[in-house]
């Protein structure tokens, strides 16, 4: 290694710093694109009310299959991308970017063709009741057209940032929520579009976020990827592959995940006092919160992403670690105060989606309050499975992706409720969350200690400001 790679700001500079310049915005791209969700929901909530709720709620798992897509090549070209630096290659770390990009093009527009092809079919897999399919349809087949950009738009952040460009992957879906937020209230508010002008609102939005996004990769990017470059190189993409899936897997099985819930929702809600709308309503403004809470472990994360890679290419463990705790830390106190402010004033965070009658408002509260017991843990089994995508262990980082969802959740939400009723569903969350927790804690201090053993390339003398 030349000594220039020692002196790199990633390897010198505070971890506080560098958590400062990546993870803050990449939290704010997470966050401001999880607005994307969120404003439709409120206005739709508002304006149409909790059946549109339950609308957006069915047409949600389209939209995580997208982010899915995004993860899988956005992440794995990103984790590849910062790896090939680390180490100096930088030919094969543009070659990576480019064949990042083709794979983009082909699984997003194969994802477009099938979702465009059943979509009736899929809206009633994914728990659309007769009350609500037409709603549904009527925002998903709008919504739907914008999985190109969507995917685009999301995966081409992570490389950006990657690419040394924070702000950057922050500024491109700040632009487009805004624009969605503005869109929303002209189309709902004074052109009375109803459910559809929320995904038009998307739509657009989506779409300028995606053009930045382009422009940044053609016209920005310090080294112009050639045009030769662009197509699939078997070695690049299976490394993309390996380092994207841990975080694909973990979008699929919440997939899974939602269209279970959604449908036990409407089965067991059926059952219950509450009719089988309420709770599909309820489970989307929950989630929808929960895409708050979670963005930001995930954008903490994937922020910590080139500082962790680049420290483990060049063998610098103990950044490694220190870099893995203080994200930790920071999630910890930010899930606290998110688990105390819902926790404490419930009601308000339902009334921002819009106000129901006395069943939707009982109901959306219990939710609320039972599964988020566990919130201030939540950020560790997500974090811990970036890790170890980050340093190039694909297999654990998938296997740490899916416990919490599909070993532990999945089975829970199943079984539960047939004991509980709908109550059931909802504890399967916090104790999902506990086993995952544990489970997650043992494999890092199991790779802590193998770092350990093996120490160090070179001691550090100090630190640069």
């Amino acid at each position: 290694m030349t000594e220039d790679r020692y002196n790199n700001p990633l390897v010198r500079k505070p971890i506080y710093q560098l958590l400062i310049k990546y993870a803050v915005p990449s939290i704010l791209a997470f966050l401001v694109s999880a607005l994307y969700n969120i404003v439709d929901q409120i206005f739709i909530g508002n304006i149409v009310g909790h059946l549109g709720n339950a609308a957006t709620t069915v047409s949600f798992p389209i939209s995580t299959i997208s982010t899915a897509i995004a993860l899988l090549l956005g992440i794995g070209t990103a984790s590849n991308y910062s790896i090939y630096k680390g180490r100096g290659d930088d030919e094969r770390a543009e070659r990576t970017v480019a064949t990042g990009i083709t794979g983009l093009l082909f699984f997003a527009g194969l994802e477009l063709a099938l979702v465009m092809t059943f979509i009736n079919p899929l809206l009633k897999l994914f728990g659309a009741s007769e009350n609500i399919f037409q709603y549904a349809y009527d925002y998903t087949s709008i919504t739907s057209m914008a999985i190109v950009f969507i995917v685009f738009s999301i995966a081409l952040s992570h490389i950006i940032r990657a690419d040394g460009s924070p702000k950057y992957a922050m500024m491109l879906n700040v632009v487009g929520a805004i624009l969605n937020i503005v869109l929303d209230y002209i189309f709902m508010v004074h052109l009375n579009m109803g459910i559809k002008g929320a995904a038009w609102a998307t739509f657009i939005g989506q779409a300028v976020s995606f053009l930045l996004a382009l422009y940044y990769i053609f016209f920005l990017k310090d080294n112009p990827i050639r045009k030769k470059d662009f197509k699939i190189h078997k070695e690049e993409l299976a490394a993309i592959l390996k380092l994207g899936s841990a975080a694909c897997i973990n979008q699929l099985a919440m997939v899974v995940v939602q269209i279970v819930m959604n449908n036990v929702m409407t089965h067991y809600g059926a059952m219950s006092k509450y009719g089988p709308d309420i709770p599909l309503a309820a489970v989307g403004i929950a989630s929808k919160l929960y895409i708050v809470l979670i963005g930001f472990n995930i954008g903490l994360a994937q922020g910590g992403q080139p500082i962790i890679g680049y420290n483990y290419g060049a063998k610098i463990y103990r950044r490694v670690k220190d870099t893995y705790l203080t994200t930790i830390k920071i999630s910890v106190i930010y899930s606290t105060i998110f688990f105390l402010l819902v926790e404490i004033w419930p009601q308000i965070f339902v009334n921002i989606f819009g106000k129901g009658n006395d069943l939707y408002m009982e109901f959306t509260t219990i939710l609320l309050r039972i599964t988020l017991i566990m919130t201030a843990l939540n950020g560790l089994q997500p974090i811990t499975a970036n890790f170890y995508t980050s340093i190039g262990k694909a297999r654990l980082g998938i296997f740490v992706s899916l416990t919490r969802q599909v070993l532990f959740y999945l089975p829970l939400i199943i079984v539960l409720p047939q004991f509980f009723g709908i109550l059931g569903a909802l504890y399967a969350t916090p104790i999902a969350d506990f086993i995952a927790f544990v489970l997650a804690m043992y494999f890092v201090v199991r790779e802590f200690k193998a770092m350990s053993k093996a120490g160090d390339e070179v001691i550090l003398d100090a630190e640069i400001h």
